[in-house]
Formats: C-alpha cells, structure tokens, sequence
C-alpha cells in the first residue's frame, strides 16, 4: 500500500498502521521505510489484543475495512504484494 498512496488516497481510504513499538521507533520504521501512512502505538497491547492481533512481542499482520465504526471485512492472512488489489475487489 506504500507504494501505491496516491490510488489509495484517490479512493478515499484511510490506512492507519498499529505496532507494539514505541513513537521514537514507529517514527524510525516510518522514515527508513518512507511509510506515509500514520502508525499508531499500541505499547500496552490492548488493541492487539481487541482485534485479535495478539499480545506477544510482534502483532499479526491483520487487516480491517472499517465504515462508521462497523467492522465490514477482516484479513488475517495478508499478502502485501497483492492486498491493496484484493481490498478494491472486495469493496467492488
């Protein structure tokens, strides 16, 4: 989805990153990867664990389409090379 934040902005999708790791390091991950989309800290892991993306040391790779609060689709198994396409399909 980096590579394509142009498409996913003229869609009108927000993407919101979560991770375990503190600002100072989602702030590294972010500028070492040119990642343009905001990274939130989840340092006491109860996202993680609301959205079933786990507690341990590294959250799951998981993915919601989220409207108006409703969660309408989930991908526990995401492929990065192929998710944004995947996503577009499944809103189509």
């Amino acid at each position: 989805m980096r590579d394509r934040a142009q498409e996913v902005e003229a869609q009108n999708i927000q993407v919101l990153g979560v991770s375990f790791d503190s600002i100072q390091e989602n702030k590294s991950f972010a500028d070492k990867f040119d990642f343009p989309y905001p990274l939130l800290c989840d340092v006491d892991k109860a996202l993680g664990a609301a959205y079933h993306a786990g507690t341990g040391d590294y959250a799951k790779r998981i993915s919601y389409v989220i409207e108006k609060g409703k969660i309408l689709l989930a991908y526990e198994k995401v492929d990065p090379k192929g998710h944004l396409d995947q996503i577009l399909s499944d809103l189509a």
